[in-house]
């Protein structure tokens, strides 16, 4: 009895020790064509809030961690300078939208060097199919409502559903969603705006993980 077991167990441990193996092998030669399905999908969300006549600089190779209540969260977010010809133009933030109907909405808002949105996609959001998801470009192209729109101080007013006086549509029954995302593309703007020359004098300090 006492060898069977002995056998057994010297058995499992080495089918343990197989399968940690094979894991481990197939981890090591999926890596980098994991990171490169990353990079690749992240390049093209920015190139869609950044026209590529914008820059010629690989723009996820400049990314800025922003901390800073502006943008919905505690953490830090990443953001993503453009060049061109060695000079900034624009940049993309990521950005939360805190207050959705189903909690947060994560936002990626291009933003130019004079406040005008150059674009803004929704990262992920949890909202109610057929109603507050149609802040997603797959379901709607409501989202395109904020492209060549400025953010400044003085427009604070415009920068509303218009049921609040703004000048974003709303959607039938779900008010909350589109009020939570353009409350968040506005405060991001206005952010950018006014720290400028601070965020865009800070190193590159963050990668695709």
């Amino acid at each position: 009895m006492l060898k069977t077991i002995q056998r057994n167990g010297l058995i499992l441990a080495m089918f343990a020790c197989i399968t940690t193996g094979v894991v481990s092998i197939t981890h090591l030669l999926t890596e980098d064509t994991i990171q490169a399905q990353q990079i690749a999908q992240l390049q093209g969300q920015l190139n869609q809030v950044i026209p590529t006549s914008m820059h010629d600089n690989e723009l996820y190779t400049h990314c800025l961690n922003l901390n800073d209540p502006a943008l919905g969260t505690q953490d830090n977010m990443p953001a993503y300078v453009a060049t061109l010809n060695g000079e900034p133009t624009a940049i993309a933030i990521e950005t939360i939208a805190p207050d959705g109907y189903n909690g947060a909405i994560k936002l990626l808002v291009g933003i130019d060097l004079q406040g005008k949105v150059l674009g803004t996609r929704v990262l992920s959001q949890n909202e109610t199919p057929g109603l507050g998801d149609k802040i997603d470009l797959r379901v709607s192209d409501w989202i395109l409502s904020f492209t060549n729109k400025e953010i400044t101080a003085e427009n604070h007013d415009s920068w509303h559903v218009r049921k609040d006086g703004g000048q974003f549509d709303q959607f039938t029954g779900a008010t909350i969603t589109p009020r939570a995302v353009v409350k968040s593309v506005y405060k991001t703007g206005l952010y950018f705006s006014q720290n400028q020359q601070q965020i865009l004098n800070h190193s590159p300090q963050c990668e695709v993980k």
